[in-house]
This record gives C-alpha cells, sequence and structure tokens, in this order.
C-alpha cells in the first residue's frame, strides 16, 4: 500500500482544505459517509471510476490516522 499523505491530500483552495483524494475533488468525508451509508469498495469504485482501491483503504487508513492523533496532513 502506498503512503496516506501522497493519497490523500488538503490544499486550502480545493473543498475549503478538507482531506481529498488526490487528483479528485473527492472528500475523505463524502468516500466515509458513503461507506456510512452502506456503499461498499464496488459501489464507490462504480460511483467514481477514478478511485480505485488503493484509494478507499487510504481513506480508512487516514481516518483511523486522525482518530488516533497520529497522522497530520500539511495544508499549503
Amino acid at each position: 500500500m502506498k503512503t496516506v499523505s501522497r493519497l490523500i491530500i488538503s490544499n486550502h483552495q480545493v473543498l475549503m482544505g478538507k482531506p481529498i483524494i488526490s487528483g479528485t475533488r473527492i472528500s475523505v468525508e463524502h468516500i466515509l459517509r458513503k461507506m456510512a451509508e452502506g456503499a461498499n469498495n464496488e459501489d464507490i469504485k462504480a460511483m467514481y471510476p477514478t478511485i480505485n482501491d488503493e484509494h478507499i483503504f487510504a481513506v480508512l487508513e487516514y481516518a483511523a490516522n486522525i482518530l488516533s492523533n497520529e497522522e497530520l496532513i500539511e495544508v499549503y
């Protein structure tokens, strides 16, 4: 698995700095909400063809790291 910092970024000019999947305007929060609504990896990939399993795992890893206060991403 590639590092989260390369796949999840934050840029104050995109979605007011919310963490997003690199190369998209899809926020970590949006993917987590879709999963909370019952969407699985295949559903998410069908909704957003530019996203793959690696991106979804990075979203989950990022969320887990934030909850444990282990991961901070730099805003530029």
